[in-house]
């Protein structure tokens, strides 16, 4: 595929070196001509100097051909005039990477359909969405561009004498917003259907909204554990995001912070969260803090050696469960030694994100459902003339082993009824076995011949 990445930094430089691994043929755009020389002497890449927000410089790097364009300078609002730039100039898909959670917020503005970009993505976003994840669950999958980042994608199994078991999926009386989108058993994995039968120690994907997945998981499993307590060190956009997705019945949240601004910030817009101004890379202060009754301890201060060091204070005084953010390549074979127990590094979260985007057609991204699983989760524009929009859902005779999970129309997100009909310009998140992917990408795609 041809690929132009705006911004040659420490994330354009690592997307740009992994697409090199994949064989892709790749351009790079920086301002700054050091990182154009080094990029172009470190890597087989097309590097140009120049500013990724002019017509000029993009046309040069051939955006008109692109199949993708990601922007990735450190300015939001070049990255949204680049991308915006970039997909009317011909670029198949743009997407604009977004450090302020503003530019997200489909409450006041939707920056994303209003500019015409295929995704807005903040990489701090999606950290903590990765560190939510290890900590709700371990086995559980949480898919942050699912609708926009609306819905999630849970795993449970389940257990016994839940009011859930020994029934078909039809005779459940599920939330309108949620789907039961697969069921693994004795080593096998399947797109759940209306007839089938939960049986004990089955695996189940659940596919909605947080708070009402959390619902249907009581149908299946045993009742949530005691609170946990769960103190994050650094209160930037990273540990802001983490506290946000776990605040709740579940989960007594602290967060710690040494600025005492951005704590009053923190402490306006999170709700359940008890937010303390004390520097959480001293001893002193995780003492007073009593992080060391702590269930789960999360470094995200914004630098890799104060997460390390406040990671190793925190195992030092009793934290059961050490979590941290580490970019450094070279610390991996560092941070185990020291009692850290789960590394979430920035660098891979936004690799899984750039590699779900490498897709052809009318699908903007795939996401592999679990390992071994045999199931993917596609986000697909629905095409002019397609033959998703001549029939109901009901009629459209799809695969079998395919789920319609949700449908996106003008920026909102909805999960639809057999009788829900398809319009160009909808997007439709798919859930869907890797064998049948051609087969369901044909009934969206434009008709050929």
């Amino acid at each position: 595929m041809r690929i132009v990445v705006l911004g040659a930094g420490t994330v354009g430089g690592s997307i740009a070196s992994l697409l090199c691994l994949h064989r892709h043929s790749v351009t790079v755009v920086d301002l700054d001509v050091e990182n154009v020389r080094q990029i172009n002497e470190t890597l087989d890449v097309r590097g140009i100097t120049g500013s990724a927000s002019q017509s000029s410089v993009l046309f040069q790097a051939g955006v008109g051909s692109a199949d993708l364009c990601l922007a990735v300078t450190g300015d939001d609002e070049a990255n949204i005039v680049a991308a915006s730039m970039s997909k009317a100039m011909g670029a198949k898909r743009a997407v604009a990477r977004v450090y302020a959670p503003v530019f997200r917020d489909l409450s006041t503005f939707d920056y994303q359909r209003h500019f015409g970009i295929d995704r807005l993505l903040s990489l701090e976003h999606l950290t903590a969405l990765e560190l939510a994840r290890s900590i709700r669950h371990p086995g559980s999958v949480a898919v942050e561009n699912l609708a926009r980042g609306e819905l999630e994608v849970h795993e449970v199994v389940v257990s016994e004498q839940e009011k859930g078991v020994g029934k078909q999926l039809k005779t459940l009386s599920l939330p309108s917003g949620v789907r039961i989108g697969s069921i693994s058993r004795d080593g096998k994995t399947w797109i759940a259907g209306a007839e089938d039968l939960i049986e004990v120690g089955d695996r189940l994907t659940i596919i909605g909204k947080q708070a009402d997945i959390n619902e249907v998981k009581e149908m299946f499993c045993a009742a949530a554990r005691e609170k946990l307590g769960i103190v994050i060190a650094g209160g930037g956009e990273t540990g802001y995001h983490l506290a946000s997705a776990l605040e709740g019945q579940q989960f007594g949240v602290v967060l710690m912070d040494n600025d005492r601004e951005r704590c009053d910030f923190l402490a306006t817009h999170l709700k359940h969260t008890v937010v303390v101004n004390s520097d959480a890379t001293r001893r002193a202060c995780l003492e007073e803090e009593r992080v060391g009754s702590a269930d789960v301890f999360v470094a995200c201060i914004g630098d890799d050696e104060n997460n390390i060091m406040a990671s190793v204070e925190a195992r030092d005084i009793g934290t059961k469960m050490i979590m941290a953010l580490v970019g450094r390549p070279d610390y991996a074979q560092v941070v185990g030694k020291l009692g850290i127990d789960h590394v979430v590094s920035p660098r891979e979260v936004v690799a899984k994100q750039v590699l779900g985007f490498l897709t052809s057609g009318p699908t903007v991204s795939r996401t592999t459902l679990s390992e071994g699983s045999g199931l993917s989760v596609l986000e697909i524009d629905v095409m002019p003339g397609s033959l998703a929009t001549e029939h109901v859902l009901a009629n459209l005779g799809l695969p079998s082993q395919c789920l319609i999970a949700a449908v996106i129309r003008e920026g909102f997100s909805s999960v639809p009824g057999a009788d829900n009909h398809f319009h160009a310009g909808d997007s439709a998140i798919v859930l869907v076995a890797d064998e049948v992917i051609e087969d369901v990408e044909a009934f969206f795609d434009k008709p050929h011949g």
